[in-house]
């Protein structure tokens, strides 16, 4: 019989523990730092050979304080969380989710009439798909915190294609973490890392997008034959029991809906037609840039236009399909707004907020139905909330502790006189482990490129390289560690509890590692353009 796995406010409960008692074991030390300007930021970075000690500062008390000091931390994350729940809450509220799944489902099996699809099988391709799209923002543009908007989407899609709520999770919010692994114009790690090491920004594309490619397709293998497996024996999911929250949601959908249209949903397509004809006036021209090149386009004005004209066809149909149109064109004005505007926590909180009101609008609710399910959504969120403040206290006992730049300092020294594919290796693993404490990639990019930069021209190892083992040491650990604001933001929406999650997930991220090194050997040994 298998041993119960502690529940995840122990697991981080006893890491705080543990990172006290090391701020009295370990010698405190720090680095000096400078600013610099890094590819048009400013960044903090550390200076060479000043590592010195200083004086202790051990925690003990301090541990009942972490989570306020987790709050603090990471208030953004947390009030995001609260306020997406509460307009998720508002939406579901007219079904509109449900009925669109529904809807999907019943189309994607008028294709199965079709040989070759059916032999392929219509799940196959909707779940190799959306992890190719998920996979691709992570490796284009580093979406990491926006999955959490779309994680209350899939996780649905999933369930209600019969696989469960691990499937879901992988298809947005590992999908695009593997591609911020395997990163190719990521602006965040790569754009920072080769700023700091001296490279051309961006180079050594050709071998990163392989990378992405062999990344990519090994999650959609690992996936498809994990979802096929629940779909012939679904108590075999480990969170069977849990996804009756959401197999409950989707029995609702078969039910009979009634088709309609209200006044209240016209006058919502008139407020925001009006709205984007303002928008469209003072952004006529949107400024995408990716990697080196730039790209001038149009956006707001086409794509108000599209809303406009698919809103009016949908409005036709009823309510429930107005407001599905308002979701699908949230999520692309969102995206608008990541790569043309860098939108980041308050402008996508903000969108998705006002979706959330319009649709309950549209929906023909008043403004005290509207606040009622926006609190029972942001009430459903506070269990995540609590945990993505605990894991803010992790960082902050290693920081008051002044024990991060110590561990660091002994894992530079440490790789000593190895060979070069071992040197390489083990750069990668003590970028692999720094995340665990540390999972801000453009921090850590700050804290350790210039340490390991210099440190590869004496090995012998091109910087290119060591930009690779950062930008994999970076990525592959966000999905397990619990000092992650993501992941437990992302874990709570989707209702596995994080003890589950590590249960299941350490395999496949041991894989992952594994590859990660198996795809650096080859910056050492075969010539490669950019490295």
């Amino acid at each position: 019989m298998l041993k119960k796995v502690p529940h995840t406010y122990t697991i981080i409960s006893v890491v705080i523990l543990i990172c006290a008692l090391l701020s009295w074991l370990i010698p405190a030390g720090e680095y000096v730092r400078e600013t610099v300007v890094v590819n048009g930021t400013q960044r903090t970075i550390i200076v060479d050979n000043s590592f010195h000690e200083v004086e202790q500062a051990p925690q003990s008390w301090q541990v009942f304080s972490t989570l306020l000091e987790g709050f603090e931390r990471q208030a953004g994350i947390i009030a995001f969380l609260l306020i997406m729940g509460g307009a998720f809450h508002i939406l579901n509220s007219s079904r509109s989710i449900d009925v669109g799944i529904y809807s999907f489902l019943n189309f994607t099996k008028r294709l199965e009439r079709h040989a070759l699809i059916r032999r392929i099988g219509v799940s196959n391709v909707v779940i190799s798909l959306i992890i190719v799209l998920f996979s691709l923002f992570g490796a284009v543009f580093g979406m990491s915190e926006e999955t959490l908007a779309f994680v209350i989407i899939i996780v649905p899609l999933a369930i209600s294609m019969g696989y469960d709520s691990i499937t879901g999770l992988c298809m947005v919010y590992v999908a695009a973490h593997v591609g911020f692994s395997g990163a190719v114009l990521n602006p965040f790690t790569i754009g920072i890392a080769q700023g700091l090491s001296d490279l051309p920004l961006f180079s050594g594309f050709e071998y990163r997008l392989f990378c992405w490619f062999v990344l990519t397709a090994l999650l959609i293998i690992a996936v498809l034959l994990y979802a096929r497996k629940i779909k012939k024996h679904p108590t075999k999911s480990p969170v069977y029991q849990l996804d009756a929250y959401w197999r409950n949601r989707e029995l609702q959908a078969s039910e009979t809906v009634e088709y309609r249209t209200g006044r209240s949903a016209y006058t919502v397509y008139a407020l925001v037609v009006v709205s984007l004809l303002l928008f469209s006036i003072y952004h006529p021209q949107t400024s995408f840039e990716v990697g080196e090149s730039k790209m001038i386009f149009p956006a707001v004005p086409v794509f108000s236009a599209l809303f406009a004209i698919s809103a009016a066809f949908a409005l036709r149909k009823s309510t429930h399909f107005f407001i599905l149109n308002l979701l699908a064109f949230t999520i692309v004005f969102l995206i608008v707004g990541v790569m043309g505007y860098g939108w980041y926590l308050s402008e996508i909180a903000a969108i998705f907020l006002a979706m959330g009101i319009l649709s309950g609008f549209a929906n023909s609710e008043s403004p005290d139905t509207l606040i009622k399910h926006f609190l029972d959504g942001a009430k459903d969120m506070l269990s995540a909330a609590l945990v993505v403040a605990l894991a803010g206290g992790i960082i902050q006992i290693l920081q008051d502790g002044r024990i991060i730049d110590p561990i660091l300092h002994a894992m530079a020294a440490g790789m000593g006189e190895a060979g070069r594919i071992a040197s390489l290796g083990s750069m990668y693993l003590v970028q692999t482990f720094i995340n665990l404490i540390i999972p801000s990639g453009s921090a850590k990019a700050a804290l350790t490129m210039p340490i390991m930069a210099p440190f590869s021209d004496v090995i012998g190892i091109s910087r290119q390289a060591t930009v690779l083992a950062y930008q994999f040491g970076d990525g592959f650990t966000n999905m397990i560690t619990p000092t992650s604001a993501i992941l437990m933001g992302a874990l709570g929406i989707a209702r596995i509890p994080y003890e589950i999650w590590i249960k299941w997930f350490w395999k496949l991220l041991l894989f992952f590692i594994v590859v990660g090194f198996l795809l650096l050997i080859p910056t050492v040994l075969v010539p490669l353009n950019g490295f």
